[in-house]
């Protein structure tokens, strides 16, 4: 065991994080996942916390295996990986399948395996390692719109364009982390108006196609509008529903809590292993626990932009921000979910939520993060070992 912390590199409290919030994934996955176990039947609920232990571990696994890769070498696999993943994002359209009810265009089925696996998650990291590789590039030169359009927005919309069908909440979340980077990487504002009005119109024609030809997208746009309308005007939808039963859940939590396992609204509140595993969460555990939990999140941002502003390089500071801000990103949106702030998404807590997919490209995009911080301390003891520490200094340039 000494061993393997001894080869653990990068920042320690990215890893306390982690590791923090895997062991605290147990409680909430192993009691909201009694109702699944009912529902199939047999009342089993130790399989699923066997399936969840399988997930964190496999996951805990890529983390390892990814933070000890160099992270430039991150700049050419995301060339490899971008093909692959559009290629992933065809098949999971043309052979979509339905996972407990949910909808039918999200996952495909690892053959031979059994295992299902959601490609949209990949495809945000590699294109948010993309988008870096191609800003780190263009970071000293001054490029027109022109000449970004096929390398840089080409791409990103054809990612995007090949997930909303299925997943709107991912689209949205996804381009606007994007926009967010090319921002902080330097690309002209003026040009992001273009971006951001180009954006604009194809989800126009999108919503206007899908409405006249109902058939053709599974009624996705329909589902998408009655979630808005539902937050906005209250209407009694399945989504108001999930909502109220959320609500309910945190209003019996108290300051405290009921308890661990003694929640009493998994029992109604649909996906409460998953998407609303936070209400659950507040509801046994308090707002103690839930502030805890909040803080978990904020301390692991505050960690990434110490990261990123440490890197030595453009690719590594925007490659932190691009992998590593979406999954905090993604988790206040949970919880903004879960206490009606926000519309329903279908957005999972990042390591608390069950579901393999989630968990592994996570813990992919934190060793990514993992990597560049790893190559900060091999410079730093570099630099106390040399007798001129401007030589390695010079290196990094």
């Amino acid at each position: 065991m000494k061993e393997v912390f001894k080869n653990i590199k990068g920042d320690k409290a990215i890893w306390a994080v982690v590791g923090l919030l895997a062991i605290f994934s147990f409680m909430p996955v192993y009691s909201a996942s009694s109702n699944l176990a009912y529902l199939y039947g047999d009342g089993n609920t130790f399989k699923f916390l066997i399936k969840h232990f399988a997930h964190l571990l496999l996951g805990f696994a890529i983390l390892y295996g990814v933070h000890k890769i160099p992270y430039h070498y991150f700049r050419g696999l995301s060339i490899i990986a971008f093909p692959v993943v559009v290629i992933l994002l065809l098949v999971t359209m043309a052979q979509g399948t339905t996972i407990d009810g949910a909808n039918a265009s999200r996952w495909i089925r690892v053959p031979f395996v059994g295992v299902t696996f959601q490609t949209s998650t990949l495809a945000g990291v590699v294109l948010m390692t993309y988008v870096a590789r191609y800003l780190s590039r263009v970071k000293e030169k001054t490029i027109t719109f022109k000449e970004s359009l096929i390398p840089l927005w080409l791409p990103v919309f054809v990612v995007l364009a090949l997930i909303l069908p299925a997943n709107f909440s991912t689209t949205a979340m996804i381009f606007a982390m994007v926009v967010l980077l090319v921002f902080m990487g330097g690309y002209p504002l003026r040009y992001l108006g273009i971006v951001l009005g180009a954006g604009l119109l194809m989800l126009t024609l999108f919503v206007f196609t899908a409405k006249a030809f109902p058939g053709l997208f599974d009624n996705r746009v329909d589902t998408w509008i009655s979630r808005v309308e539902s937050f906005t005007d209250r209407e009694d939808t399945e989504g108001d529903y999930q909502i109220k039963q959320a609500k309910i859940a945190i209003a019996s939590g108290g300051f405290t809590g009921v308890g661990p396992g003694k929640s009493v609204q998994k029992n109604f509140l649909p996906q409460s292993s998953s998407d609303f595993i936070y209400a659950i969460i507040v509801e046994e555990f308090g707002l103690v626990g839930a502030f805890s939990l909040m803080g978990l999140y904020l301390l692991l941002l505050f960690r990434l932009v110490i990261v990123a502003h440490k890197a030595t390089s453009v690719f590594g500071k925007l490659l932190v921000i691009g992998v590593g801000l979406p999954i905090v990103f993604q988790a206040l949106i949970n919880m903004a979910v879960a206490v009606e702030l926000f519309p329903v998404t279908g957005q999972t807590l990042p390591l608390i939520s069950s579901g393999g997919t989630s968990i592994w490209v996570t813990c992919l995009a934190l060793g990514m993060v993992l990597s560049v911080s790893a190559k900060r301390e091999v410079q730093k003891k570099e630099l106390e070992g040399m007798e001129n520490p401007l030589d390695i200094l010079s290196e990094t340039m």
